[in-house]
């Protein structure tokens, strides 16, 4: 490991054997974690002063004071509260979080982003056609968290979630996004249920079952699209590498593993997937893996797709509950009216 280190940015058992080297135990790690996460302090003179942190500690940990993202713009939907805001990394590329205002009086969940664009090409999707990509460091998903939370607490309420279903293809970015998950989770800093947390992926089949094999305790959202091969292939150019049966069977996996219900997000899009034939498909496809079926309404401001009207909607519901017999759910995908809604984040509103 480097000399310096950045605490945001490894997870807490290697921070731990860290200190550990440098005769600090995990109190010391633990001190450090709350300086952070709980008062945001970044500066070595201030953790030292207020935490206690040991001088041989402080001087190990680099650059200081810790980088932070530049938050860049804010805007509040007027329609249904959701916040987004605008962050800018050291070589001013974009990305958004997302504030997502709960039924619970004053919880929050924060959308959080994995990646600077995206390279899975679904084309329902704005941040696919970004043209600048980059993994995230595990740093700038934290800070992210951070930074959001502060606004959050800032209006009076409190960060009771996260969900990793921003920008970019989180299995992508697979040891950054569980690191940040770690953190976010640990009862020293982020202090956030690991039910509460949720990683979304698009169906890569290795991640998934290497997910499994790990015992992850986060949720688990998979973004189907259509219940068949050559449907999901238009949508989602990722399933040509997978069958769509074998990422469903890969959440199964999962699913009887953690003995939990995957969540299955599926876009809505009329005259597309929404049919009789679609859902008998999906009923067919699942079979008795327990899922949590999401409907999500396409909001694409590019006009290609257009979201089901209410007849059309309603009709594939009772198609799904016929042929699928498991929980469904329509998910509310809120602020379209400033570009946070599902499938809109390009760093541009």
């Amino acid at each position: 490991m480097d000399v310096t280190i950045d605490p945001r940015d490894v997870g807490p058992g290697e921070l731990e054997t860290w200190a550990a080297a440098r005769g600090c135990d995990a109190v010391v790690v633990r001190k450090l974690l709350s300086a952070i996460f709980r008062r945001g302090v970044l500066e070595p003179d201030r953790w030292m002063a207020e935490s206690q942190i040991p001088k041989r500690l402080a001087e190990s940990i680099g650059p200081l004071p810790l980088p932070r993202l530049r938050l860049d713009a804010s805007v509040v939907s007027p329609g249904d509260g959701f916040q987004k805001l605008r962050f800018r990394t050291a070589e001013d590329l974009a990305l958004e979080t997302v504030l997502i205002p709960l039924h619970k009086e004053g919880a929050v969940s924060l959308c959080l982003s994995s990646q600077v664009g995206c390279a899975m090409g679904c084309t329902f999707c704005a941040t696919a056609r970004m043209t600048t990509r980059r993994n995230l460091k595990t740093w700038e998903i934290i800070d992210q968290f951070l930074q959001a939370r502060d606004v959050v607490h800032s209006q009076g309420r409190r960060v009771t979630g996260a969900v990793f279903m921003g920008m970019g293809e989180p299995f992508l970015n697979y040891d950054n996004v569980m690191t940040a998950a770690d953190l976010m989770r640990c009862s020293s800093a982020g202090s956030v249920a690991a039910k509460a947390i949720t990683i979304s992926t698009v169906g890569l089949v290795p991640e998934i079952d290497r997910y499994t094999r790990e015992g992850r305790r986060y949720r688990l959202a998979v973004s189907l699209g259509a219940a068949t091969d050559e449907k999901r292939r238009e949508l989602v150019p990722v399933a040509a590498r997978w069958p769509v049966a074998e990422v469903v069977a890969a959440a199964r996996r999962y699913a009887l593993a953690r003995r939990t219900r995957v969540t299955l997000a599926y876009v809505c899009i009329s005259g597309v997937n929404v049919g009789e034939d679609d859902a008998r498909a999906l009923g067919e496809l699942i079979g008795d893996t327990p899922v949590r079926v999401d409907l999500i309404e396409v909001t694409d401001p590019t006009g290609r797709y257009s979201p089901p009207g209410a007849d059309e909607l309603q009709s594939f519901r009772d198609a799904l509950t016929r042929h699928v017999g498991q929980p469904i759910v329509r998910r509310y995908s809120g602020g379209k009216d400033i570009q946070a809604a599902c499938g809109t984040l390009a760093g541009t509103g």
